[in-house]
């Protein structure tokens, strides 16, 4: 992130322009470049940074790992159910001779 920039010669000689005396003039900046800096320190705050984005992908992939495993599972059943229905079909229909 690059940091606000703020032309404090610039807002200098705006305020002496208008009728502010050099010592209030100076104070006034003073001020406002603090005001910017704690902008900028709080905007670091709320990104996210590359350890973050790290730790999200890795969780991801531990979602998408459960959630093959649950897919593989309900495979399962459902190649068992399907095997059972058709089993229990055939002897009903006499197919198999039981």
């Amino acid at each position: 992130m690059t940091a606000t920039t703020f032309d404090t010669l610039g807002y200098f000689e705006k305020l002496k322009a208008a009728g502010f005396t050099e010592e209030q003039a100076k104070v006034q900046v003073e001020a406002m470049q603090g005001v910017v800096r704690s902008y900028d320190e709080a905007s670091r705050k709320e990104l996210a940074t590359k350890g973050d984005t790290q730790d999200v992908r890795l969780e991801i992939e531990k979602v998408k790992a459960s959630i093959k495993d649950t897919e593989l599972r309900l495979l399962k059943w459902q190649l068992g159910i399907g095997l059972a229905l058709a089993t229990i079909m055939a002897k009903g229909f006499g197919w198999l001779g039981f």
